[in-house]
């Protein structure tokens, strides 16, 4: 009798125990940017403009304003990686190229 009695609270414990431990939290993925595209899967202005079905001075707008803010986002790209001079210039000339698309 004793030895249920004490089975019976260490499985009270027990349970309790396991019922407060929570799941870890999941990690928070973050936006892919057009101008940091993986290559399996680009992301470009030329596609997102024929996913929108633009056309005329809507598409004309849409993609003065991409690649202005594609060449934003490659400029500071290349200032977080210390390049100057020609290798700056490279790099943001094939960075937004690349997140324009063709």
């Amino acid at each position: 009798m004793k030895n249920l009695a004490i089975i019976a609270a260490s499985t009270l414990f027990t349970t309790a125990a396991v019922a407060q431990t929570t799941a870890p939290a999941a990690p928070k993925a973050a936006a892919p940017s057009p101008a940091a595209a993986t290559p399996a899967a680009p992301v470009t202005c030329k596609a997102q403009s024929v996913e929108k079905k633009l056309a005329g001075a809507a598409l004309k707008s849409f993609m003065t304003k991409c690649q202005t803010d594609a060449g934003t986002a490659c400029t500071k790209s290349a200032d977080d990686k210390k390049l100057a001079g020609a290798a700056k210039s490279s790099f943001t000339k094939k960075c937004t190229t690349e997140a324009v698309g063709t």
